[in-house]
């Protein structure tokens, strides 16, 4: 049973493995700060991608169990930030 993450920015999804507990972190303090770049690391091996991250964008956090019996779970990185920030 693997979890495969799927991050929905701006209507484009990318997949990523996990642990996603630091990258999440980091795309909630450059919202937070007004705006920042967070590298997005690839699925299997690469560079990654450089994603401008700002207050008002969507984006959203699906995880996927692949290969297990469970729905897949959906949590929108709204519902992480204060009301204050949006």
């Amino acid at each position: 049973m693997a979890i495969v993450n799927r991050l929905t920015v701006d209507g484009k999804d990318y997949f990523l493995p996990e642990p996603v507990t630091e990258l999440k972190a980091k795309i909630l303090d450059a919202i937070k700060s007004g705006g920042d770049y967070v590298n997005i690391p690839p699925l299997r091996s690469g560079p990654g991608i450089d994603i401008l991250f700002s207050p008002g964008m969507p984006v959203a956090w699906t995880q996927i169990d692949v290969g297990g019996d469970h729905a897949a779970e959906s949590e929108s990185l709204d519902s992480l930030l204060d009301d204050d920030l949006l």
